[in-house]
This record gives structure tokens, sequence and C-alpha cells, in this order.
């Protein structure tokens, strides 16, 4: 202890704190974590920048030359949504609300960070995305769009985005077209004309139902009226005398009074007379 009361180290020790501290902050530049879904590019001050012939660093903890830096990228998968005006091929404004799932290569994640750099969102997808927008949805009318067409603009614009990405070490997942809207003007004539279209299915149904109940009546009558001719034409004036006097018989046993004149009607059957 110093003559006025403060500590002082022995002058031995110092050069090991000074050691101690240097290594403290070697150590402390030295190392890396990378976390979950991540992944780190390498970048040799001393020995050719971006390291690009090898796989990006994975999770966890790292030890790299202090000199050296290490560029952390997300490499799980992201999306990104696009709200765009774009042109039918007739000439009108479309909005066409499209979000894209994609993730970066990992293995070529040197290549990536060294040619495309740390904001390849802005530089490469969003150009790509809206490009292959602008041309698949140039190929269709407003009328192809509202109706039918959604799915395959969807998977054209994928295809289309997928080709560009695949060069530029981009992997894309999905493409989702969420919405596309039409101008109001458009939007309310092409409904009119859906709606007149079915409204016309709907009384050309009526006519062909129609149609069928009317053969079905016809044909009905025609086989009642074939039977008719079968019935008439075995009908002999023999067997209509025995059903005349089994049917006089029948009713004679009735209750009711009556009198019964016996071969007194024009063919020969018996009459009924005063039945009550």
């Amino acid at each position: 202890m110093s003559n006025n009361g403060q500590l002082q180290l022995p002058k031995s020790l110092m050069p090991l704190i000074i050691l101690a501290v240097v290594l403290i902050i070697f150590l402390s530049k030295s190392t890396v974590t990378i976390d979950a879904g991540e992944a780190g590019v390498l970048w040799k001050r001393f020995d050719g920048g971006v390291v690009t012939d090898e796989v990006a660093m994975g999770e966890g903890f790292h030890l790299v030359a202090p000199w050296n830096n290490v560029v952390i990228y997300e490499v799980r998968q992201q999306e990104l949504f696009e709200k765009m005006k774009v042109l039918s091929s007739n000439g009108l404004d479309i909005i066409l609300e499209v979000s894209a799932w994609y993730v970066p290569q990992h293995e070529n994640l040197g290549k990536l960070h060294q040619e495309k750099g740390e904001n390849y969102l802005e530089r490469v997808i969003k150009p790509a995305l809206r490009s292959a927008a602008r041309s698949v949805v140039g190929r269709y009318t407003p009328e192809q769009l509202y109706a039918s067409k959604r799915d395959v603009i969807q998977s054209e614009i994928f295809e289309e985005t997928r080709k560009i990405l695949e060069v530029q070490y981009i992997q894309l997942n999905e493409v989702l077209v969420r919405d596309v809207t039409l101008p109001s003007t458009i939007k309310d004539a092409i409904e009119r004309k859906l709606k007149q279209e079915q409204e016309s299915l709907e009384y050309e149904f009526r006519l062909v139902t129609a149609s069928k109940e009317a053969q079905k009546q016809i044909i009905e009558a025609k086989g009642k009226a074939d039977a008719n001719k079968i019935l008439s034409a075995s009908l002999t004036d023999k067997i209509l005398q025995d059903k005349g006097i089994e049917a006089t018989l029948e009713l004679s046993k009735s209750p009711n009074s009556k009198v019964v004149i016996v071969g007194s009607s024009k063919d020969g059957l018996p009459l009924i007379l005063g039945n009550n």
C-alpha cells in the first residue's frame, strides 16, 4: 500500500493484467453464436474476402479470427407481401395482392452475400415477382381473371418467378394470389353478364325439364291407348254377356228392394228395376 493510502499492484502483475485484457478482447472478437434458423457467411480480411467455396456456418458457437467477420442470415422460410398495379391484356388496371414464400439457398449463401448482399429482398425478389406478375396478368382479360383464371395465374406467376430466382441463389416455395381487384365499372359489368348467363342457363334447364315431362306424358298416354286397344280387341259379345250376368247376380244378392226382369234388355241381359 502506498503512503497516501491507495492500493498499488506490484509492477510484476501489470503485464499479466494487460495480457488478460487483450485476451478478453481477442476472445470477444473471435466468438460467434448463430441462433436457430440462421446461418453465417464468413468474410476473411487477409484471405480472399467472402468464403464462397464452403457451406455457410450453421447454428451454434463458433471461433473465428478477430480480424475476420461473420454476416448472419435468416434461413427460415420468409414471406413477401406485394400489392401492385398491373395491366390486363386489354390495357385495364388490375390491383393484384400476392404473397411469396422464399428461403435463401443455404449451400449458396456465400455467393448470395457476395453478389446480391444482405438486401437481396429489394434487389432481387421484389423485382422478379413484379416482373412475373405483370407478364402473366397481361395475357388475360379482366373477365378471365375475375371468373376462372386465378389458380392459373397463381401457378404461372410462381413458375416464372422461380425460374428467375433459382439462378439468384434463392429458393421460391410458393406464390399465393390473395386478391384480384378490378375497376368498379368493369366488375359491375362482369357481374351483370354472369347473372344474365346464369338466368339463361336456368331458363334452358326449365325448358329441358318441361320437354322431358311432356314426352313422359305422351309416352304414358300412348301406353294407355295401346292397352285399351288390346283390351277392346279381346272383349267379345259372349264375354260381355257373361260379365253382365255375373254383375246382375251380385246386385240381386244385395238387401235393397228391386225388380229383376230376365231377358228384357236389348242385348238379352237381365234388367234391374227399383234399386234403392
